[in-house]
């Protein structure tokens, strides 16, 4: 089972996290409501822009994929008697608590996302049972697609359903090529469409991964797609290229320790390395986040605006957090 997703943004600074489980965190101030607690279930990796703990994206030990993508429509949930959490905050609470999609759309009973001062964007997820599901938050609530109400398991930058009228011509087009739209999130989600029926439905010998990168490449934004990403879930292994640094990556679950008392670990990930960076990851420090925090707020400035004091907030988050232990009973 693989996942693939492009990262099309202004501005390819990040890095890659690891995020240990056994970890207490209290979510940041959104100033839209209160706080929620929890100890961190499972380990993962991410992919971090604004700063370690607020994840565009990312797998964690136990298969589950959470990725995000913009979405003009959004509406998050006005305030209610739920805590709320910052946008990107709430992709790292799914991967420290849930394993399955099914737990992950459950969590919407528990917390909503800030309604105020943040980004609209929908996410698409999937687990290691092979289920997936789009969610998104149109007029105040969620709103999930999967199973028979998820045909194509494909998302760009327009609603779901706004999408499935285009999937019969995605599905008769004589090839990808031929599929040509006024909207560009529209033609990605055809060609994207057509692609993953192709992969199902014929004989294809190009490997899993290797047709993933093609998909990929299909729909991207010339420089404007900063990150290709894909996620072998079944072999808990990702592979990833960045614009710039197109020589493909990887890095495995399976080197890695997520026990909280151990330190996390990062890697810038615009280098120019080919293969395995699994022995390359460094220790996660507080000054390393901040130069990746600093660097990601500039670049965005057209597109987001950040106060200092929010900066500041952001790339000091990850001091708040340490490790879980248990209080002794007699």
């Amino acid at each position: 089972m693989l996942f693939g997703r492009n990262y099309d943004w202004i501005t390819g600074n990040g890095m890659i996290c690891t995020n240990q489980k056994g970890l207490s965190k209290v979510s940041m101030n959104t100033n839209d409501g209160e706080t929620i607690s929890w100890v961190s279930q499972y380990g993962s990796i991410t992919f971090n822009q604004y700063g370690k703990e607020f994840p565009t994206g990312g797998m964690n030990e136990k298969g589950l994929v959470v990725e995000l993508m913009w979405l003009d429509d959004t509406q998050y949930p006005a305030p209610d008697s739920r805590p709320a959490i910052e946008v990107l905050q709430w992709i790292q609470y799914q991967l420290d608590n849930c394993s399955t999609i099914d737990e992950l759309i459950a969590t919407d009973k528990r917390l909503r996302i800030a309604s105020k001062g943040t980004a609209p964007l929908h996410y698409l997820v999937a687990d290691a049972k092979g289920n997936v599901a789009t969610i998104e938050f149109l007029k105040g609530k969620m709103v999930v697609h999967k199973g028979n109400d998820l045909p194509f398991p494909v998302l760009t930058n327009h609603s779901y359903a706004s999408g499935l009228s285009l999937a019969k011509v995605a599905v008769s087009a004589p090839s990808a090529d031929y599929l040509t739209f006024t909207d560009n999130s529209v033609e990605r989600f055809a060609k994207a469409c057509y692609m993953v029926k192709e992969f199902q439905q014929s004989n294809i010998a190009t490997p899993g991964v290797d047709y993933s990168f093609s998909i990929l490449d299909k729909v991207a934004q010339g420089a404007h797609t900063k990150w290709s990403i894909v996620y072998d879930i079944s072999n808990r292994k990702i592979h990833f290229k960045t614009y710039g640094y197109p020589e493909i990556k990887n890095l495995s679950f399976t080197t890695l320790n997520f026990d909280c008392s151990l330190p996390s670990k990062t890697w810038d990930i615009n280098q120019h390395v080919s293969g395995s960076i699994d022995g390359l990851l460094i220790d996660f420090t507080a000054d390393f986040n901040r130069k990746i925090v600093e660097k990601s707020f500039d670049d965005s400035e057209s597109q987001i605006s950040v106060s200092e004091a929010e900066r500041r907030k952001t790339y000091e988050y990850p001091a708040t957090i340490s490790c879980f232990i248990p209080s002794k009973t007699k």
